[in-house]
């Protein structure tokens, strides 16, 4: 199979259905190997093959179609070559429908004292046993391959909020040449048989040349989507909405956008508008687990001494199978006796409130009104029920 052959079999799966005209989100479908995706769309994370407190059943239910692995965790623990033998991450997992596998980068740059970043790749200290390994574009391929994701991600460097603009371009620069190496790796594997897509990344920090130098060297390798990466890093909020604009405006209107590691309805619906089709983080279950349920009028702590007695729903605009049935008084009860049930239920509902507010989003879309529904379910959210009348 020829360089341009693969490249066209990987380009045709993303659909634009429609743009919304007051603003630059936009409804479409990717086409992948097992099962379409509808976006914009919030991809759970399974860090080792499992959304945490959930199964596979209760994500389907809910009505997920991709989630995403973890690479850095599953090439530490069990090992590729456990996952190969199983004949690859779905048949490990029994996940039936669509992976989206990280490069382990961003794990990586959050083992700061444990790395060392060369040309060559990402020298690292494991966080299990202390073992040596380093990782290069070349095996990161290569280990997303034997994972047979649907979607992989290029090895990069991510910097952090207030790294100094020298240290910004030479991980733009290394993420850059890292690119480079893991197409021809990607390409290596199409021709072997793999069907997957290499998603590229944008770094740069936040300095806006460095953005765009970025942009037109990942452009330069035309993968079949690109990752807006270095966003969510320490930064305000502002910050963050102004450097994710930028950046999705530099990109092509005809590939998919993802941004990774945003959870909270504020910046979901920022990064909708701002023509983000894609985006991914722990936040819901993490928090889930911690006690703390996602509602329309805003957080609500299950700690709280005030929910002992309330057995009202966790939250009455809410459909799902935990609010039908269990109230604030139990979960908090549930949370004070270290009860698994507790992250289970609260994991499941903050996951669906996350899925319904994007499929509301993807209706609003379609009907031209995003900014009013945005603007709607904001106010009530951060203002902790008061409504927009």
């Amino acid at each position: 199979m020829s360089t341009q052959s693969v490249t066209l079999a990987r380009h045709n799966f993303f659909t634009i259905n429609h743009t919304d005209s007051e603003c630059r989100a936009r409804r479409g479908t990717l086409a992948l190997n097992n099962g379409i995706v509808t976006t914009p769309v919030f991809m759970p994370v399974g860090t080792n093959g499992t959304v945490k407190a959930l199964t596979n059943d209760d994500l389907e239910e809910i009505g997920f179609s991709i989630i995403l692995a973890n690479t850095y965790h599953l090439y530490l623990r069990p090992g590729t070559d456990v996952i190969e033998k199983a004949g690859g991450l779905r048949n490990f997992t029994r996940w039936k429908k669509n992976y989206l596998t990280d490069s382990g980068g961003f794990q990586i740059f959050s083992l700061a004292p444990f790395r060392k970043i060369t040309e060559e790749g990402a020298a690292f200290r494991s966080h299990i046993d202390g073992s040596y390994h380093l990782l290069t574009p070349e095996k990161a391929v290569e280990i997303q391959t034997t994972l047979d994701s649907d979607i992989q991600m290029q090895l990069d460097v991510c910097t952090a909020w207030g790294t100094p603009e020298k240290k910004a371009r030479k991980a733009l620069e290394i993420t850059a040449q890292w690119l480079k190496r893991a197409h021809e790796s990607w390409r290596i594997s199409a021709e072997n048989g793999y069907t997957g897509s290499l998603f590229s990344i944008v770094q740069g920090n936040f300095y806006p040349e460095l953005r765009k130098e970025s942009t037109e060297k990942t452009l330069e390798y035309d993968t079949p989507g690109i990752a807006i990466g270095g966003l969510s890093v320490g930064e305000p909020e502002e910050v963050f909405a102004e450097y994710l604009h930028l950046t999705s405006c530099l990109l092509p209107e005809e590939k998919p956008r993802y941004v990774m590691g945003i959870g909270t309805p504020e910046y979901i619906l920022r990064a909708i508008e701002a023509g983000i089709d894609m985006f991914d983080c722990v936040l819901p279950t993490r928090v889930g687990r911690n006690g703390l349920v996602l509602t329309h009028d805003g957080p609500v702590s299950l700690k709280k001494a005030e929910n002992t007695a309330n057995f009202d729903t966790i939250d009455k605009s809410c459909s799902c199978k935990v609010c039908a049935t269990y109230s604030r008084s139990y979960m908090r009860h549930l949370f004070k006796t270290r009860e698994i049930l507790c992250s289970m239920l609260a994991s499941y509902h903050n996951l669906y409130f996350l899925n319904k507010i994007v499929i509301e989003a993807r209706s609003a879309i379609n009907e031209n009104r995003f900014m009013d529904f945005k603007k709607a379910f904001l106010y009530r959210y951060l203002n902790k029920g008061t409504r927009n009348e």
